[in-house]
């Protein structure tokens, strides 16, 4: 279960790599945009918004994020619809095809980014980021308390781990491969976050609703305070907020 509503109380920190990404998107009048894994769709009105002739459809397979997604799009000028990406086939040509932030959700992913290029008509392009800080404390500290005698036979086999994603070289090569011209590059953000705990709730509304959906209620309130006391210790608050580290791996490859 997705919750739109804790997603977005990050939404601003979140976009930002997202709009990173779409600039080295050079598409000028694109007929068909598509954004697999498009979450509550602000970002994807967002496409819509710089391509206004374009069919702009939005992927996800969350019904809780296409209902939010649905609601928001007040000018109905996307197509939201629900879907799992790995199954997800075009009508036709693509244009410009993104997807930030899924394919660490997404076994095997790699194996999807060939399939996507042949997708795409002559000339398009396919945008994807994926985080690339499974080794920070966020998710390493996760990953230690969930394998601790009290935890570890609830969680067993529920959290990723850092092969969730691939190294940049590996989508370099994948896209390369499948006859793209590659632009690839990694980005560490230092998100100033604000409020009480506000690591604790980033994760909240994603790497952490995996544990959340397979403890009781109570027992997940018992795990975050474990948790949020770990984090307090490594990301402290200063005066003016939290910083909070966070890299992404960029990829953008487009067809002759």
């Amino acid at each position: 279960m997705w919750d739109p509503d804790v997603y977005l109380e990050h939404a601003d920190h979140r976009a930002r790599p997202f709009i990173d990404l779409m600039a080295r998107v050079g598409a000028v009048d694109p007929r068909v945009v598509v954004d697999l894994g498009c979450g509550p769709g602000g970002l994807t009105r967002g496409l819509a918004a710089r391509w206004p002739n374009a069919r702009v459809v939005g992927v996800d397979a969350s019904a809780e994020m296409v209902r939010r997604a649905q609601a928001d799009d007040d000018a109905a000028r996307c197509e939201f619809v629900l879907g799992d990406v790995r199954d997800w086939q075009p009508p036709h040509p693509v244009d410009v095809l993104v997807t930030n932030a899924t394919l660490q959700w997404v076994p095997d992913h790699l194996a999807l980014l060939p399939r996507w290029v042949e997708d795409l008509a002559p000339g398009g392009w396919l945008a994807l980021a994926v985080p690339a800080n499974f080794d920070a404390p966020s998710h390493t500290l996760m990953r230690d308390l969930a394998g601790s005698p009290r935890w570890a036979d609830r969680l067993a086999g529920v959290l990723r781990h850092g092969d969730a994603v691939a190294a940049p070289a590996t989508y370099l090569d994948v896209l390369a491969a499948a006859g793209c011209a590659v632009d690839v590059w990694q980005t560490t953000y230092l998100h100033l976050l604000q409020g009480e705990d506000p690591v604790l709730g980033w994760v909240r509304g994603t790497g952490l609703r995996p544990v959340l959906d397979a403890l009781s209620a109570g027992d997940g309130a018992a795990f975050e305070a474990e948790y949020a006391e770990l984090l307090q210790a490594v990301y402290p608050a200063h005066p003016y907020g939290t910083p909070f580290p966070f890299t992404r791996t960029f990829a953008v490859g487009r067809c002759p």
